[in-house]
């Protein structure tokens, strides 16, 4: 039998509205993952196709799993830890939101290193510093290898990105969160349309929106589809306690599935955008889409010097990006500082200062492993990329999976659609219709994910990974 204790929790933080809950949910939501993961995936995957298999996963996984947080966080008011335990019955269950808070550890300790490159690159493209790169990838290429294989550079931008994370955290959820993401999502909007416009203006530029939109899936194999899915959790922000954490402020009124509905699409749309805006310039110019992780801060600084204004438009680019890595990050900071406040009693300013810096400290070891000192020397990969393997093969997927089977199995499928239509106006449902829906929803996206987990377990076991196996 399920045993859900009260909340002593009364006087908890909540969303000060609606629209300032989507925009920080979608801010947690669009990152780094949507403008330099996102293109770049596609790039290397026959741009269009992936693009195709990434929405699909997001509907199918993506939105059931998004649903249960959101849902599990406002019942109980609590963060991931307190939010399982108390829906569970204090049974061995919290160890998902356990999960959920040291993914969100692992993720931000290598997620502000690259947090710090971007906000080195608006500097640098604000004083004219792409000029000397211009035409020139290779040059590009030495310049970024060695400013992130130096050892106080990276450091010193990493940890004042780390400082703005922490600033706004410390000033709370209306204060901080919702007040920053009703600054940053619109201009990362406004900002991505100028590209956009800039990037279609430009002779050949509409190649880049053939190359996004229209899909050859011949270019398809096993891997695209893998990386597809691992992204779709990725960008979500699902599996690291962000939705349960940002559910918990929700109050009774909101519409969880509309919301969780609009989170996807400005998500989704932000990477669209962020794709056209790049990938118009990259062919236009003449530039390699498959450029790989490098099209972002090898490639596009040696294109921006060849377009009118090249200046603003390098300089507003990579605005974006430090406002987007800032957005997602406030949301993966707010997870752990929630657990101590919550759980521990600790005050907001204590458990967001101390652990801004413990994270910080890790980052600096992740940084570091990108020249000369590397702790995973011994694995032939450095901690930076450990660390990123770590939580985005198996600790969010494994959080999302999780997830889904707690649903099904404890919390029970009756009791989440109850949770659902709680803020629904019209209620003309029948609620077996919906119940079977959503189990078979659950159910669907458990399997797949536990497929992608296998599937990078015997790659990392056997060095063969069942798509290989199968003679893909």
């Amino acid at each position: 039998m399920r045993i859900q204790k009260e909340n002593p929790m009364t006087d908890r933080e909540q969303w000060g509205s609606r629209l300032g809950f989507i925009l920080a949910a979608s801010g947690s939501a669009v990152g780094l993952g949507n403008i330099w993961k996102y293109p770049h995936m596609a790039g290397q995957n026959g741009g269009a196709a992936f693009t195709v298999v990434y929405l699909i996963c997001i509907l199918i996984v993506g939105l059931p799993i998004l649903l249960g947080e959101l849902a599990i966080g406002r019942n109980t008011k609590l963060s991931p830890v307190g939010a399982f335990n108390n829906l569970s019955g204090l049974s061995n269950w919290k160890w998902v939101g356990f999960l959920g808070v040291a993914s969100a550890f692992v993720i931000l300790s290598f997620y502000g290193v690259v947090g710090g490159w971007t906000l080195k690159y608006t500097i640098l493209a604000l004083s004219g510093g792409f000029d000397a790169l211009s035409g020139q990838p290779d040059i590009s290429g030495e310049v970024f290898s060695e400013f992130i294989g130096s050892s106080f550079q990276p450091i010193m931008w990493q940890l004042l990105f780390m400082s703005f994370c922490i600033g706004i955290i410390v000033k709370g959820v209306k204060s901080g969160i919702e007040s920053g993401a009703k600054i940053m999502m619109p201009l990362i909007l406004v900002i991505l349309g100028l590209l956009v416009f800039k990037g279609l203006s430009l002779e050949g530029g509409k190649k880049g929106l053939e190359f996004l939109f229209k899909p050859k899936f011949s270019d398809l194999n096993p891997s695209s589809i893998v990386m597809a899915l691992g992204h779709a959790f990725f960008t979500l922000s699902l599996g690291m306690g962000t939705m349960v954490t940002y559910g918990s402020y929700l109050d009774k009124k909101q519409n969880l599935f509309s919301s969780a509905i609009w989170v996807i699409l400005l998500d989704t749309f932000i990477a669209m955008l962020a794709g056209t805006a790049i990938f118009t310039i990259v062919f236009a110019m003449g530039a390699d889409p498959s450029a790989g992780a490098g099209l972002i801060f090898v490639v596009l600084p040696t294109i921006f010097p060849q377009i009118g204004g090249g200046v603003i438009w390098g300089t507003l680019f990579f605005f974006i990006l430090f406002m987007a890595a800032l957005t997602s990050a406030i949301s993966i900071l707010e997870v752990i500082t929630a657990y101590f406040v919550d759980e521990k009693g600790w005050s907001r300013n204590k458990a967001t200062l101390l652990f801004g810096g413990v994270i910080s400290l890790v980052g600096i070891f992740c940084s570091l492993s990108l020249g000369d000192f590397n702790i995973t020397n011994f694995m032939q990969i450095s901690f930076f990329d450990f660390l990123d393997e770590l939580s985005s093969k198996y600790m969010l997927p494994i959080g999302g999976a999780v997830t889904a089977l707690f649903i099904l199995k404890k919390w029970s499928i009756p009791v989440f659609l109850d949770e659902l239509l709680i803020g629904v106006k019209e209620k003309r449902y029948e609620k077996s219709f919906y119940q079977n829906v959503l189990r078979i929803c659950l159910i669907t996206s458990s399997l797949i994910v536990c497929l992608f987990i296998i599937n990078e377990a015997f790659d990392l076991l056997f060095d063969q990974s069942l798509q290989k196996m199968a003679g893909f």
